[in-house]
């Protein structure tokens, strides 16, 4: 698992691999990650939109941006967290991921950038 903290807000990240799904003749690789974000601040936020670079062992970076995380825009008060899980297709069998999520402080309307933990995807087979 992958963690890292920014401003009071804390995001973990693992993955899996879905062989179920993908076709490396193909070069078609899925993947699943879950993410947990928990808001150890002391104000109340609220995840407003994300931000990620998607790269692959060809040195292709996909970017993707957008407005919160799978179709929510979740509002965390001090103590809670929220979970998700998404999924990324890559041409090769070894990439990563990483970015960030902009998020609002409600109490005075203010945004900060948090971070999300560059993470590897890789197919098991790989790591033998």
């Amino acid at each position: 698992m992958n963690t890292i903290s920014t401003q009071g807000v804390t995001v973990s990240v693992t993955t899996n691999y879905l062989p179920d799904y993908s076709s490396p003749s193909q070069e078609h690789y899925v993947f699943a990650y879950k993410i947990a974000i928990r808001n150890d601040s002391e104000y109340t936020v609220k995840l407003l939109r994300r931000h990620w670079y998607i790269y692959d062992a060809n040195g292709v970076v996909r970017e993707v941006e957008g407005e919160g995380v799978v179709g929510q825009q979740p509002v965390l008060e001090p103590g809670e967290s929220h979970q998700y899980v998404s999924g990324c297709n890559l041409k090769t069998g070894v990439g990563k991921m990483r970015g960030t999520y902009q998020m609002e402080r409600l109490v005075d309307g203010s945004h900060f950038d948090v971070d999300i933990p560059e993470f590897t995807l890789i197919v098991p087979f790989r790591l033998n």
